[in-house]
């Protein structure tokens, strides 16, 4: 097993054991403005959908009618909790468990592919980020949501610090550079909404003149 997997593999597991407890610790972020966040960037999803790091299946009530949707995530437990919640909203979706780092979806299978608060978890977030190009047809788009590392030298130093923490206890990590990441993928940035540490990304598969620098964005 290679360095990534079995870190991987620690993190699963500590995601298996936060799962009964998940929602009710992320409900203060939720409130502080990760809800409307989710509704804005899911809006904008159409056709054939996957979400990635689906959790708890937080999401299910902010996409738009008529999306065809699948998901998957690498805790068995989380999972359960998002097949209830669609049981729950009336959403149909099919779930399976599966690592964004190896999908099991052929090249160019989706309209439109969904991640939110994922990378800062995934071992190679770079691997994950590159099999999301590969699965999203040419044409179609990928929707980011995540905290990344804070521009302040102070608080990125602190981000720095602290992650290998949050990494042990709880999973995630503090200091990822997401919009870095994405472009080391292959992905053009598309628009970036940067608001804190939050980063409302829409991405697509970088073209032949498509340069990923050339991101239009938009601070709050």
């Amino acid at each position: 097993m290679s360095a990534a997997s079995a870190e991987q593999e620690r993190v699963t597991r500590r995601y298996e054991r936060l799962a009964r407890f998940y929602d009710v610790c992320n409900a203060p972020m939720e409130l502080a403005g990760l809800r409307t966040r989710r509704r804005r960037l899911l809006g904008l999803a159409c056709g054939r959908v996957l979400e990635a790091g689906i959790g708890t299946g937080r999401n299910l009530e902010y996409y738009p009618p008529g999306v065809e949707l699948s998901g998957i995530d690498v805790s068995a437990r989380m999972l359960e909790r998002a097949r209830r919640r669609a049981r729950e909203l009336g959403r149909e979706a099919e779930l399976h468990r599966a690592d964004v780092q190896e999908l099991p979806s052929e090249e160019g299978t989706f309209d439109t592919i969904v991640a939110t608060c994922l990378f800062c978890s995934v071992a190679d977030p770079v691997r994950g980020l590159a099999e999301l190009r590969r699965v999203v047809k040419p044409e179609g788009r990928i929707l980011l949501l995540e905290h990344v590392r804070p521009r302040n030298p102070v608080l990125g130093l602190l981000a720095d610090l602290v992650s290998p923490l949050t990494r042990r206890l709880f999973g995630p990590s503090l200091n990822r550079r997401t919009e870095e990441n994405a472009r080391a993928a292959g992905l053009e940035l598309v628009e970036v909404r940067r608001d804190g540490i939050w980063r409302e990304i829409v991405a697509r598969p970088v073209s032949g003149d498509a340069q990923a620098a050339d991101a239009r964005s938009t601070v709050e």
